[in-house]
């Protein structure tokens, strides 16, 4: 693989990270990280009633 299509990898991953945060009003989006790479991402989510 080279620098090119890790670049790529790392792009796409990064706006999929954009798009939850854009997307939640309330709540945490958490990575899990590994040897420097994005392993997980979770979405924890929160919804206010008033």
């Amino acid at each position: 693989m080279s620098i090119n299509e890790k670049q790529i990898i790392e792009d796409k991953k990064l706006k999929e990270i954009l798009k939850m945060i854009e997307k939640i009003k309330y709540g945490s989006v958490t990575l899990i990280i590994q040897d420097g790479v994005i392993i997980q991402v979770d979405k924890n989510e929160k919804i206010r009633m008033k």
